[in-house]
């Protein structure tokens, strides 16, 4: 206790991956401890190692915390960055984690200027979303369960009609909290692909990439959402160019359950501060094997085995054809 003491504080960046399942998200909800957030247990560990007092867990503001997203109910990370200021304590890595689940790991830390915030100077965010591949089965001619084995001709429908997000367009149909005409709706989309699908214990999966400057509440989940329905024959593929225009058009949001924070970028800091001699860049190549080997050990088991259990995608699809893609909200 009396080396944290004296221990001088600074500002640094942890490196995080979590198993989102059974967390209201990532932000803290302080006065709400019904609902355990990934930032309850990661303020505790920081309170109980001695990297930060106990009134600085109280008031995060104390601390300067905070995070670079907030990750929805549900949702895992294999690199969420959040920033604070901590006593640099010895062993501090495996003093936190030591204070913490399994299922949420410190992998990194890295010294950061005093006034940075890993909100604000972050450029862009990369997400990925696992889903079984019946996902993509057509309604009306393929069989809809485990069975289900993606074709290459679907494969590249799925991957036309992701790419029609790129640039910048108005997503205000994609979250609940935007109308029209907020400029704010306005987001900006770097890349999204498919990739190759795979099979674990029976069931084929895929991962949708998506790379971009930020996201608003639901976005992801809701485009694609939106490209599961057309590609299953719910929707016109003209819905997507509607979407963005001023009519409420109706997007049905896919579950959280295979959403991960993959990472984020920090490339203009990099370039100004990466290598001016006292700060690294925000890069973390040494740490690529623990983050794939944490994905492997609590982010795809658990998103597999709630699918099989709980069935969320499959439960999911049969909604689909309440929605009504060819008329405008009201």
């Amino acid at each position: 206790e009396d080396q944290s003491k004296k221990s001088p504080k600074r500002k640094i960046v942890l490196l995080m991956a979590y198993s989102g399942k059974g967390y209201h998200g990532m932000q803290r909800n302080v006065g709400s401890s019904q609902f355990k957030t990934i930032e309850d247990d990661l303020v505790s560990a920081l309170v109980q190692s001695g990297c930060i007092p106990e009134n600085h867990g109280e008031d995060m503001k104390k601390m300067s915390f905070q995070r670079c997203a907030r990750t929805d109910k549900g949702v895992s990370a294999a690199g969420q960055i959040v920033s604070l200021k901590v006593r640099l304590i010895d062993d501090i890595l495996e003093k936190i984690n030591n204070h913490l689940p399994s299922h949420i790991r410190i992998l990194g830390l890295k010294r950061v200027t005093g006034g940075f915030n890993s909100k604000n100077k972050c450029d862009a965010r990369t997400y990925s979303y696992m889903l079984p591949t019946f996902a993509f089965a057509h309604k009306d001619h393929e069989v809809q369960e485990e069975v289900y084995r993606l074709d290459k001709e679907t494969l590249e429908k799925v991957n036309k009609l992701l790419a029609c997000y790129k640039g910048t367009h108005n997503f205000h149909n994609f979250t609940s909290q935007k109308g029209p005409r907020d400029p704010s709706a306005k987001r900006y989309i770097m890349e999204m692909y498919c990739g190759e699908p795979f099979v674990r214990e029976n069931m084929e999966f895929a991962v949708i990439k998506v790379k971009g400057q930020s996201f608003m509440m639901h976005q992801i989940r809701k485009m694609i959402g939106l490209v599961i329905a057309i590609v299953k024959g719910y929707a016109a593929e003209s819905i997507i160019e509607r979407s963005w225009g001023e009519e409420k058009v109706d997007v049905p949001k896919a579950p959280g359950l295979g959403l991960v924070l993959e990472r984020v970028h920090f490339e203009k800091y990099n370039r100004r501060f990466g290598n001016d001699g006292l700060h690294e860049p925000l890069e973390w190549t040494e740490e690529e094997e623990k983050i794939a080997a944490f994905k492997e050990q609590y982010i795809y088991p658990t998103i597999i085995n709630t699918e099989r259990e709980e069935k969320s995608m499959m439960n999911w699809l049969n909604t689909l054809s309440i929605h009504d893609f060819n008329s405008s909200v009201v």
